[in-house]
């Protein structure tokens, strides 16, 4: 779908001549729930002071009825993009005039998840709604000035139907009869209190019969004042029988204790509701007030492992940190994204494990988020923290590993640097000086520099604005039982430049000796790594470690790399480490290092196999385990993976068995075969046979989401009728059901059915987001390659189409779905060489004036086949 991409010097320009004072948005959902319906009316009034005399509103709409600008109706010029604005008042000297102007137009009823989204349970068929609009879909919804840093106080005014939640930002002002519907529905007419100054992007609206769960928390403050926050937690109807609301609402009381302390700055948004929400993109959203919630990822219809509650717990205090970082101080621009979403990343992880029962937090974090970014960051399109983000485009692509998980490990680093009670003294700082505006990098920078005494320009230069991941190599110098010299290497190259770039890093030392069969930790050597090697002189003469553990504690973001002896030992011994965060340093080393082709996948998976079985944190089981399926089905040479593939399951069969009845390790172990058996006939017997009942394993629960997970595979081995998913879907009531079925079906391993799959997913531009995931997941099956290779030049002919007709979210699902996976090399073919990465290359080469977003995801999916191709030429 084709959109004007505002661009950065654009929004400079509005921001250097309009001062916004309010808006007055107003929506008519009072027929939502006709699915008929396409369009919604929307009026929007907004109040702003302009030295220029013309400027546009951005609206994403189809059709604009009428503008008036300072009570005058005008000509309508509306784009589908852009309402133009003329004759607008100018005081004189340059001084603003003062401006009110009005739209009125209709929008559109998303299935994207952007702007308003519509949807209809199938469970009860009831309609709900909700927006998204980060960042700049707000125009979708009402007009309006859609860039962060033209801040104005939104007074919301919702009509629909009175027996409906209709929420916005801010709580309820008045709320009056609307009339009713010709089918005898009462609809009513509510005004919400108006905001603080927000930004656009994160106003929000939701509608629908949502279930509501309430409290109240209650703080006192240090004149005497006591603060008063209502809270809820939403969910649609079909959900309430799986949906913990108290234990949501525990959370957010915890967290908000320990931002009230740590920030010293009041929560400024009146209410505070989670609501969660189907068919969403992201994970959550920061809307203040109203924070929206993927319903599919944080309502455990299912069984729920630790580490999904946790997880779950991350996300909350994540979006809660917003409400400072990012809402009441909120970046000017793009380039600055990182100035709320990194800092939202460490807060919500910091107050993770110091306000709840996550008290390590810090090892999922280094186990999930640090690998996201280590990935990312190793990518041809890596960038800055800081980034260069010209238009609105290029920011949506840029809400990825390095802005999130890269800037949260860097901005750990920086604690550990300045110092904790500095980090936070500063913070408030920052918050006092700039509460209800915008800022740039520098305005932090000062704040964090005078707490901490510290210059932090050159800290600055080298970790926020370079990009690319360094490695830091131990060498251990011996003689006679003792280390005669330890040295720390670091090696890195800025990714913008080609230059080497020295980074300076606070990071943690830690010497481990086997005792018994144990590896103990000895020495903790803390200390500043400024150069591209360091002698460690505090471990002259200590006896000579077993293991060297680089960066132990995670206090620094780089990519470690393990000595030969250290090796040896993680081999033998890792499980046996006591620290969950220790395990997860190691664990992120040996994968790097298979990524990177050091490290055979035959050794990773062997890894796995010996040390997996005594993982007691389950998050770390979970990505180790998934680690290793991806090091069988990419990473290992074609001619050895069955071998490699069968060992590994048997090895997942053994531990499924041997787990602790109805434990999270259970469930990992049972997943884990669900996704495996995909590719194993063998093993997909044995999925058949728990389904059938004819096998048992004790404690472990055949719900809805592993009884899809093992359809799935049993599909793509073709070991299940289409009848059987059919009556699966029948049996099964969950809203997600028939996303699986569908998914299910598309998993057979029929050529007719993927040509089937890619043609409906190009084709047919009313699928909805998760439908478009679910034709793609089923097509992409592991182990398919073969059958979809005749489709390769008919997908990279199909991109630009794909990319014009729809909607950035879903023709980026659509692009990354139907990229051709799966690649193996030939005997004696160049990874380069391989018809995937050439085929892709040729339409870069060919291509160099498309969308730059579409261009990205190429790039990024290129680099991951070549990736994959080069770690199989490493054989063990």
């Amino acid at each position: 779908m084709s959109t004007r991409n505002l661009l950065r010097s654009e929004a400079q320009h509005r921001s250097e001549h309009l001062r916004v004072a309010t808006y007055e948005v107003e929506l008519d959902l009072s027929g939502a729930d006709d699915l008929a319906r396409a369009t919604f009316p929307t009026r929007t009034t907004v109040a702003f002071a302009a030295t220029t005399p013309e400027t546009f509103l951005d609206f994403l709409g189809p059709v604009v009825h009428r503008v008036e600008v300072n009570g005058t109706d005008v000509e309508v010029e509306h784009d589908g993009n852009r309402v133009q604005l003329r004759g607008l008042l100018v005081g004189g000297d340059g001084v603003g005039g003062d401006n009110v102007v009005t739209v009125e137009g209709e929008g559109a009823y998303s299935r994207s998840g952007e702007g308003l989204h519509r949807y209809q349970d199938p469970v009860d068929d009831e309609v709900y709604l909700y927006t998204h609009f980060e960042p700049t879909d707000a125009r979708r919804v009402f007009a309006g000035f859609d860039q962060p840093d033209l801040k104005g106080r939104f007074t919301v005014v919702l009509t629909g139907r009175a027996d409906w939640e209709l929420l916005a930002n801010q709580p309820v002002a008045s709320r009056d009869s609307a009339g009713t519907r010709v089918d005898g529905v009462q609809l009513v007419r509510q005004v919400h209190a108006p905001t603080p100054p927000l930004s656009t992007y994160i106003t929000c609206v939701a509608a629908g019969p949502y279930h509501r769960v309430e409290d109240v928390w209650r703080r006192g403050g240090p004149d005497g004042t006591q603060l008063e926050v209502p809270l809820a937690a939403l969910c649609r109807r079909s959900l309430v029988g799986s949906f913990d609301g108290e234990r949501i609402l525990d959370t957010t009381r915890r967290g908000l204790d320990f931002f009230h302390e740590h920030y010293d700055f009041p929560y400024p948004w009146g209410k505070y509701d989670s609501i969660f929400v189907p068919e969403y993109n992201l994970g959550a959203m920061e809307n203040p007030g109203l924070v929206t919630f993927r319903d599919a990822g944080y309502v455990f219809q299912s069984a729920a492992t630790r580490s999904q509650h946790e997880l779950r717990s991350n996300t909350i205090l994540h979006e809660m940190a917003h409400m400072w970082f990012g809402d009441l101080v909120t970046p000017r621009w793009w380039d600055d994204l990182w100035l709320k979403e990194s800092f939202a990343d460490y807060m919500g992880t910091e107050a993770n494990a110091r306000a709840t029962e996550f008290t390590d937090a810090w090892t999922p974090f280094c186990a999930r988020r640090k690998a996201w970014a280590y990935l990312q960051d190793q990518l041809p399109t890596t960038h800055p923290i800081v980034a260069d983000i010209p238009d609105v485009e290029a920011a949506k692509q840029n809400f990825d590993g390095i802005t999130y998980a890269k800037g949260a490990s860097v901005l750990k680093q920086l604690v550990a640097y300045v110092g904790k009670d500095e980090f936070f003294a500063g913070a408030r700082q920052y918050f006092r000086d700039h509460a209800y505006s915008s800022t740039g990098l520098a305005d932090l920078l000062t704040a964090l520099e005078a707490a901490s005494g510290r210059d932090l320009g050159g800290w600055s230069r080298l970790w926020l604005q370079t990009a690319g991941i360094g490695t830091l190599t131990p060498e251990v110098v011996e003689r006679d039982g003792v280390v005669e010299r330890l040295v720390l290497r670091q090696e890195a190259v800025d990714a913008m430049t080609g230059e080497p770039v020295t980074r300076p890093h606070r990071l943690v030392v830690g010497l481990y000796a086997l005792q018994g069969d144990s590896l103990e930790r000895t020495s903790r050597i803390e200390l500043d790594l400024t150069t591209d090697e360091h002698e460690v002189t505090e471990a002259a003469g200590l006896p000579v470690p077993d293991l060297v553990v680089v960066n132990d504690d995670d206090l620094t973001y780089a990519k470690v790399r393990l000595d030969d002896r250290s090796l040896a030992a993680a081999r033998g011994h890792l499980s046996s480490i006591g620290s969950s965060l220790t395990r997860a340093v190691l664990w992120s080393a040996l994968w790097n290092s298979c990524r990177d082709a050091e490290l055979p996948a035959e050794d990773y998976v062997r890894l796995v196999l010996d040390h997996a079985p005594r993982e007691e944190d389950v998050a770390l089981l979970a990505n180790v385990t998934a680690n290793a399926q991806t090091a069988v089905e990419a990473y290992a040479p074609a001619s050895s993976r069955p071998a490699i593939r069968e060992a590994f399951l048997d090895g997942v069969v053994r531990e499924l068995e041997a787990a602790e009845p109805g434990s999270g390790a259970q469930l990992v172990w049972a997943r884990v075969l669900a996704s495996g058996s995909a590719t194993s006939l063998r093993h997909a017997d044995r999925v058949r046979s728990l389904l059938e009942g004819a096998a048992e394993v004790e404690g472990l629960a055949l719900d809805p989401e592993l009884r899809w997970a093992f359809l799935q595979s049993l599909a793509a081995q073709d070991r299940v009728a289409p009848s059987e998913l059919d009556a699966e879907l029948q049996q099964d009531r969950t809203s997600l059901a028939p996303v699986r079925h569908r998914a299910a079906l598309a998993s057979y391993p029929r050529a007719e059915l993927k040509r089937e799959a890619f043609r409906t997913v190009v084709e047919d531009t009313s699928l909805t987001n998760d439908l478009v995931s679910a034709w793609t997941t089923g097509y992409a099956q592991p182990g398919q390659a073969a059958l979809t290779a005749e489709l390769v030049p008919a997908y990279f002919a199909a991109l630009e189409g794909i990319w014009d007709s729809r909607s950035q979210e879903l023709a980026s699902r659509a692009v990354l779905g139907l990229f051709p996976r799966g690649a193996d090399l030939e005997p004696g073919q160049e990874p380069e060489a391989h018809p995937v990465p050439v085929a892709a290359q040729a339409w870069l080469d060919e291509h160099p004036s498309a969308p730059g977003g579409l261009r990205r995801l190429v790039i990024e999916q290129r680099d991951h086949v070549l990736r994959a191709l080069r770690a199989q030429t490493r054989r063990g």
